[in-house]
């Protein structure tokens, strides 16, 4: 249902981009004629186009306005991000009940999955929504709260002795891998998203804007309000709100301040698995560290060798303003 839901979604932004550029075309070319007409002194033509103007300009205005709102671009990455988490979760299940038979703690998490995973990409359009142009931009949530493995907050000692494949040493990988993902990963794409927010917001202002500027404008032509400037609004103001048009949606702006939140959800998840592990004082209750810093090796885009490098970074002496290298090398 996603997937198709996905589809129809992106279907409705290449519909409503090409219905509106051809409404504000068709209109300027109308406001245009009427001024052309209007010279001529041919009123009964003039009323005519005039009106045809201003009626398409007007729903022009209207349908800008409904599609801001929406973002069908971002609609159908939401959903495609979302088909590509439900795949994921029915391979996690397909997994564990191929590893052995499930626990009643293994029913709880998945039911926990399929509950937060639904609740950060509704299937419905109304009234689910989610908010297009938030007041403060967070990294897309999907996943249920990690509960924690111990009581303490602290690190467990762990000797150089490996013990259930954890050491000293790949305490401090994971720690400094930890404050490279708090303070440059998910931060850039959080700044990034932002950034594209507000270039958003300004595409979606100024459409609709310069769409009903040219209805006022073609409405004018031939009034007793002399000079160029009705014509001017008409015509260059509907060129303008084509031009913004195709800019927001022809460049699914919406779907790539998604991206970028998805994106930086996906580093903070990995943040909640380091400190899942890490504050368990147990360290029989970890995952296994060696397959534990392979599957973050997997995830980040590294070798096993370049997660060795990130140990400097664990010292609480290093400012933030040194850490100058991504965890990340997949996006």
């Amino acid at each position: 249902m996603h997937a198709i839901i996905g589809d129809q979604r992106n279907n409705w932004n290449h519909l409503f981009l090409h219905s509106i550029n051809s409404i504000n075309l068709t209109a300027s070319l109308m406001a245009g004629t009427s001024a052309a007409i209007a010279v001529g002194e041919a009123a009964p033509h003039l009323l005519a186009f005039k009106l045809s103007s201003v009626v398409l300009f007007t729903a022009a205005t209207g349908m800008m306005l409904i599609v801001n709102k929406i973002q069908p671009s971002q609609l159908a990455e939401e959903q495609r991000n979302a088909t590509r988490l439900w795949k994921q979760l029915e391979r996690w299940i397909h997994n564990t009940l191929a590893l052995r038979a499930p626990a009643e703690s293994d029913i709880e998490e998945a039911m926990e999955k399929v509950l937060a995973l639904d609740k950060a990409y509704p299937l419905p359009l109304l009234p689910e929504m989610l908010e297009k142009f938030p007041e403060t931009v967070e990294p897309t949530r999907w996943w249920p709260k990690m509960q924690r493995r111990g009581q303490e907050t602290k690190k467990a000692c762990v000797s150089g002795m490996a013990s259930n494949g954890w050491s000293r040493e790949l305490e401090e990988e994971m720690t400094g891998i930890l404050r490279v993902l708090k303070t440059k990963d998910e931060e850039e794409y959080v700044r990034l998203g932002k950034l594209v927010l507000n270039i958003n917001k300004t595409l979606a202002i100024s459409g609709p804007l310069f769409a009903g500027m040219a209805a006022i404008g073609a409405g004018l032509i031939g009034s007793p309000v002399d000079g160029p400037l009705p014509v001017l609004l008409g015509v260059v103001g509907g060129a303008l709100a084509t031009v913004v048009n195709t800019l927001e949606h022809g460049g699914q702006v919406g779907m790539v301040f998604e991206l970028f939140r998805n994106l930086g959800g996906f580093y903070r998840r990995l943040q909640e698995e380091i400190e899942s592990n890490l504050r368990e004082s147990e360290v029989e209750k970890r995952e296994d560290g060696e397959l534990f810093r392979m599957k973050m090796a997997l995830q980040l885009g590294r070798s096993l060798s370049e997660l060795k490098g990130f140990a400097s970074y664990a010292s609480p002496c290093l400012q933030h303003e040194d850490i100058k290298e991504f965890a990340g090398k997949l996006f």
